[in-house]
């Protein structure tokens, strides 16, 4: 089990370290139209709102509350004002567990 774990670390650290390079070393041999920068631009858009909607419900069984949908709300809407990361997790963070203390589930 460690093995497969430490080689599937070691794979995913090399396979991002060569992306990584390939950007730069690529940049003057590839040309990307306009129209796939655009494209790419709101698929990640696309990608970051299918994550936090995934958010918003649980997997596990049984009422979630209110909490945990305020927080992720909370979040995108500080994303969508270009909130610094950081800033958008602990804003996230303390308002599902304020709610939570507050006796909000």
């Amino acid at each position: 089990m460690t093995t497969t774990l430490l080689t599937g670390v070691i794979a995913l650290a090399v396979g991002t370290y060569a992306f990584r390079f390939a950007g730069p070393a690529l940049r003057s041999r590839v040309q990307v139209s306009p129209r796939t920068v655009k494209l790419l631009e709101i698929a990640s858009v696309v990608l970051l709102a299918a994550l936090a909607v995934t958010t918003l419900v649980p997997s596990g069984s049984g009422d979630f509350g209110l909490a945990l949908p305020a927080g992720v709300l909370a979040a995108a809407v500080l994303a969508w004002r270009r909130a610094p990361l950081l800033v958008v997790i602990l804003a996230a963070a303390v308002i599902t567990s304020g709610l939570r203390m507050l006796g909000v589930h």
